[in-house]
């Protein structure tokens, strides 16, 4: 929230402020998520109980789990990134464009190409 108040005097209007705001938002989101799985794999590193590495549950699988994450996970995380973008918060692609800071025709093809990918994988599984 700071980091939006601190920005605002930055604003110039070139895009809607809620462009402006989800980019903001979606950067420090990224931040925090690789600080995240920094600290996680410092963690890990300085784990030296063997006992505790065995008895660890594993996650379940994306292709056990329900709804969208069951099929985002066959695309790479930038068009994944643009279809949750697209469907969930239900953005412009110029938006998404301006978030993603990718071409307007670059990400409407990314967008396509990670569609007919689940398209296809979806194709292969309704078949069986």
């Amino acid at each position: 929230m700071l980091k939006v108040l601190y920005g605002l005097k930055n604003f110039e209007g070139k895009s809607k402020f809620k462009t402006w705001l989800y980019s903001i938002t979606y950067n420090e989101c990224i931040t925090q998520y690789r600080k995240e799985r920094r600290k996680r794999r410092l963690m890990d590193a300085l784990s030296l109980d063997p006992l505790e590495e065995a008895s660890e549950e594993k996650a379940p699988k994306p292709e056990d789990k329900g709804g969208l994450d069951r099929w985002l996970v066959y695309v790479n995380p930038i068009d994944r990134e643009i279809l949750v973008l697209r469907f969930v918060a239900e953005l412009e692609f110029q938006e998404i464009a301006d978030i993603m800071h990718m071409g307007l025709s670059a990400t409407k093809m990314r967008y396509k190409r990670a569609l007919d990918k689940l398209r296809e994988k979806f194709a292969g599984i309704a078949e069986t």
